[in-house]
């Protein structure tokens, strides 16, 4: 025990803290997301249409500030952004629990993604101003871990505390941001400065929508980020419409709805590097035509019956899908960009999730207030075409990225990795490099 402390109190405490903010963050988007919708129909007296659009409100602040305030650590210091912000955000979900109507409710997540929009990269630029680049990957890496703990840990209190009033959840997932921003107020330091951090951090972490910019000069980004879109829009439905699907057939209560998001999210956390590993070996289009009939085969299940049996099966369908396309897209986008734009072309896929995060909940919602299993019969053709889309798509941009790759080597002299022994090493070369 001593030997762990002594490990622990020698790693950089910002980025510790760090760690802890993105666990807060976590645990209260998983106590937020599964019990909003229903807290939404039968506390707060909004129509079923409108949910959709009052989820999309949240991810239009973030949108919508992202360009005007995305780079304001780098100008007033990390400590204070992160410190408002938490409380901001905090602040905002607990504020639910006082509102009631559509118009109310519009204005509290708008506010609320604006505050939003600066938490999650600040508190990436903070971890880096404090580690070395080599060690980036691996403190990301434990940011991830961290977030998908505390999205475990939402829903299963989520679903307790739904026991005594829906509301009664924003409560606990404002407390623990709250609780976030007042650790940050009395322990954190400023980073900015600290010699790590340099002008190219604020570009890397930047994003918004003038991080689309290069998908408009970039036909193959723009095509690849379409399909993305596409395809994880009708993936959301999973998430936006199942808690009103359970809960209007009568299969689970606001609790069993959470332990549910509670399950698909320790599943993730615990099959993901085994994915990583079986997906190492596949083609991108292999991977995500197996994605795309996981999530048809989900839509099929919630289709033919909302019993507990094809609700569990549909959300363990499309967790596997998730881990199937979730690492391709980072990798594609990565391999297209220019070296000397790639923070821009990354901040671009972000953008990207937004806008689905936008756009899915109000089509899904929209279409299940017409009919319960619209979503799940409109879900099955728009994935099956996006999926081949994307597989295409990412396929592509590995064949551009491998032959730049091979280019490059060329003109370099070196030896392509395939074919060593008959790469030629005579004067020539050596003068031409």
């Amino acid at each position: 025990m001593t030997t762990i402390s002594s490990s622990w109190r020698g790693l950089p405490r910002p980025a510790l803290l760090g760690l802890l903010l993105f666990f807060c963050a976590g645990f209260a988007d998983g106590a937020l997301v599964p019990f909003f919708p229903l807290w939404a129909s039968s506390e707060a007296g909004i129509p079923v249409g409108a949910i959709g659009l009052l989820f999309g409100c949240y991810a239009g602040g973030e949108l919508i500030a992202a360009p005007l305030i995305g780079g304001i650590a780098d100008r007033v210091g990390r400590r204070p952004v992160l410190i408002f912000s938490s409380l901001g955000v905090g602040c905002g979900f607990v504020a639910l629990f006082f509102v009631q109507g559509v118009a109310a409710t519009a204005i509290v997540l708008l506010l609320t993604g604006v505050c939003e929009s600066v938490l999650h990269p600040t508190i990436l630029t903070a971890i880096a101003d404090v580690t070395a680049p080599s060690a980036h990957p691996r403190w990301f890496s434990m940011a991830r871990v961290s977030s998908s703990a505390g999205q475990i840990l939402g829903p299963a209190c989520g679903a307790l505390l739904a026991l005594i009033s829906l509301s009664v959840v924003f409560l606990a997932a404002g407390g623990m941001l709250i609780l976030g921003g007042i650790v940050m107020l009395a322990a954190l330091g400023e980073t900015m400065g600290s010699g790590r951090g340099t002008a190219t951090d604020h570009d890397e972490d930047e994003d918004g929508l003038s991080a689309l910019l290069p998908a408009f000069s970039d036909g193959r980004l723009a095509k690849l980020l379409l399909w993305v879109v596409l395809f994880e829009i009708s993936g959301n439905w999973i998430e936006a419409v199942i808690p009103l699907y359970a809960h209007d057939a009568g299969t689970l209560s606001p609790s069993g709805v959470g332990a549910l998001f509670a399950y698909a999210a320790a599943l993730t956390v615990g099959l993901q590097m085994l994915v990583n590993r079986f997906a190492e070996t596949r083609s991108a289009l292999w991977l995500t035509a197996g994605a795309g009939l996981s999530t048809i085969a989900a839509f099929i299940l919630l289709m033919t019956s909302p019993a507990m049996l094809p609700l569990i099966a549909a959300v363990s369908l499309c967790s596997v899908a998730q881990m199937l396309v979730g690492p391709l897209v980072p990798t594609a986008v990565n391999a297209l960009a220019p070296e000397a734009r790639r923070a821009s072309y990354m901040a671009s896929s972000s953008v990207a999730v937004d806008l689905k995060d936008s756009l899915g909940p109000s089509i899904g919602t929209a279409l299940y207030a017409l009919a319960p299993r619209l979503p799940w019969v409109a879900g099955i053709p728009l994935v099956a075409i996006a999926s081949l889309g994307l597989g295409v798509a990412i396929g592509r941009a590995r064949h551009v990225s491998g032959a730049a790759t091979s280019k490059a080597g060329y003109s370099a002299g070196v030896a392509r990795p395939e074919e060593p022994a008959a790469w030629p090493t005579g004067p020539a070369v050596e003068e031409y490099s």
